[in-house]
């Protein structure tokens, strides 16, 4: 025979709590991930620029890698925010 401790049962109040604690870790953990992968994708792109774009232009090259290293980045992150939007509409999320 097994013997049963009465365990008190959760509130609504404590689930809640619970649920808001586990979705802001989500939140907070997926966030630590953007910023690792946003300083790679940095690197990668500066290390892009640097290798083919400076010899074509090794006087000016200080100027045009900036705003070419701009350019790529602003693609990047439309092109990932559009697709991100998309994605998030399929699943109904706003």
């Amino acid at each position: 025979m097994g013997y049963y401790v009465n365990m008190p049962k959760t509130t609504a109040k404590e689930s809640s709590f619970r649920r808001e604690l586990i979705e802001q870790l989500i939140t907070l953990s997926t966030s630590g991930f953007g910023l690792v992968a946003a300083l790679a994708w940095n690197e990668a792109v500066q290390a892009f620029v640097k290798e083919y774009i400076q010899k074509f232009y090794p006087d000016q090259s200080g100027v045009i890698s900036k705003f070419l290293y701009a350019l790529i980045i602003t693609c990047f992150a439309v092109l990932i925010t559009y697709q991100l939007s998309r994605l998030a509409s399929r699943f109904g999320s706003k």
